[in-house]
């Protein structure tokens, strides 16, 4: 881990865009091979070294009720992102823009699978009723994280918690199955048991 120590550490002064596999080389104590034997890129260390802090402060709840786990998990995705861990996400995806294997290293080494679990919990809110049938489990991952990314990235309004706290009861409202199927939830998963 003094690799990723060290790039978190190089981080906290220097951007992404600034940072070589040799700075990080140096900070760490180790050749550049040694890099190279665990990372194919600059920006996949990064991203290792982003994710090395990040999970473990926005873990998805399981079990329970899905609204609340979501609820949960954006405001903790907020309150990171309006820090240092957001900083970074913005410049690995701004160096994404020039630079599409930088935007595939993002994608495969984090944002699939944290997809992934976020679409275990919205389809169980979908199972249970909390959240509507009618519209692509996708497109409502999008809906949850799509105003953070933007704020994120645009700068042009705060991540606080004022945010958190209207956005998740403007998205989880948004969500929310209509009247007739919300009543009929109840009974279906009464009838599966």
């Amino acid at each position: 881990m003094a690799i990723l120590d060290a790039t978190l550490k190089l981080l906290d002064t220097t951007s992404l865009q600034q940072i070589s596999i040799e700075s990080i080389a140096r900070e760490a104590g180790v050749g550049k091979a040694t890099i190279y034997r665990w990372w194919n890129s600059k920006a996949a260390v990064v991203i290792d070294a982003f994710l090395h802090t990040h999970l473990s402060h926005t873990p998805m709840t399981k079990g329970g009720s899905p609204r609340e786990a979501l609820n949960r998990h954006i405001h903790l995705l907020v309150g990171e992102y309006s820090g240092w861990s957001g900083r970074i996400v913005a410049q690995i995806m701004a160096e994404g823009q020039g630079d599409p294997d930088v935007l595939r290293e993002f994608r495969e080494r984090f944002w699939y699978g944290r997809r992934a679990v976020v679409r275990e919990v919205v389809e169980d809110a979908r199972r249970r009723g909390e959240f509507r049938s009618d519209m692509d489990t996708e497109l409502q991952m999008d809906i949850l994280y799509a105003p953070i990314y933007f704020r994120l990235l645009m700068g042009h309004l705060p991540l606080d918690t004022k945010f958190a706290d209207t956005h998740c009861t403007a998205i989880l409202q948004m969500l929310a199955p209509p009247e007739a199927e919300a009543v009929a939830a109840p009974a279906r998963r009464r009838k599966a048991s």
